[in-house]
């Protein structure tokens, strides 16, 4: 069974950066996607970024890139998603997210992803 384990969120002012980090705890195989997504009060989630396992190719929403960069480091088992340049409208909760398969052109949609860590609070002021 995998589980994922995010830390890295904080408070920051408008402009600033963070690091989150998603730690992968058991067997992968067979997962070839892992993704970030952020839920803000009232909305969906929303797929922030995701990165292919094997290749390293990443996906990104349109509100991010450009600012945010997911990448991975298979030795700590770990996936990261650097945030710079953050704004107000960055706030959200942050999971990161799992998928064995994911549908051509859906890996930024919730509901391709059936493993999900418990979430870690991003707040950016103005």
């Amino acid at each position: 069974q995998v589980q994922l384990v995010e830390s890295g969120g904080g408070s920051v002012q408008a402009g600033g950066s963070l690091r989150l980090s998603c730690k992968v705890f058991g067997n992968t195989y067979g997962f070839d996607y892992f993704g970030w997504f952020r839920r803000v009060p009232g909305k969906e989630r929303e797929g922030v970024a995701v990165i292919e396992k094997t290749e390293g190719t990443t996906y990104y929403g349109g509100s991010v890139e450009g600012r945010f960069a997911i990448s991975q480091h298979h030795a700590f088992g770990t996936v990261y998603l650097q945030m710079n340049n953050l704004t107000p409208e960055d706030t959200g909760r942050y999971y990161c997210a799992a998928a064995k398969y994911i549908t051509l052109n859906r890996m930024l949609q919730e509901s391709e992803y059936r493993t999900w860590g418990q979430g870690t609070q991003v707040t950016v002021s103005s």
